[in-house]
């Protein structure tokens, strides 16, 4: 998917690959529940639809961010896991967590 904005920026460089809906929750689960299968996603995130779980997985797996692992052959099963790369957003969440919790009230 073309950027539409100025692609020199590393801020816009990192949105175009973490800053689509439900990626940011899919990393925060790696981050938290370590290596997922994708029915634990679709557990995790309520309402994503199958089709948008695979491709967020797809695109964070080109970006480096994430590898799929097989354990099973027939059929075959995987499961995700952060690469040092995905890895190192953690302090980014971290902060991103932080943030909510100084400045967001939880739904009554």
């Amino acid at each position: 998917m073309p950027a539409n904005y100025d692609m020199h920026c590393p801020v816009a460089r990192t949105i175009d690959i973490i800053g689509e809906r439900w990626t940011i929750l899919i990393l925060r689960d790696l981050l938290l529940e370590g290596s997922r299968k994708f029915q634990d996603f679709e557990r995790s995130l309520a309402g994503i639809s199958p089709n948008t779980l695979s491709a967020r997985l797809k695109r964070l797996e080109e970006a480096g961010i994430v590898e799929r692992h097989f354990y099973e052959q027939h059929p075959p099963r995987a499961e995700y896991v952060l690469t040092p790369k995905g890895r190192a957003l953690g302090p980014v969440l971290k902060a991103l967590l932080d943030w909510g919790r100084r400045h967001t009230r939880r739904p009554s």
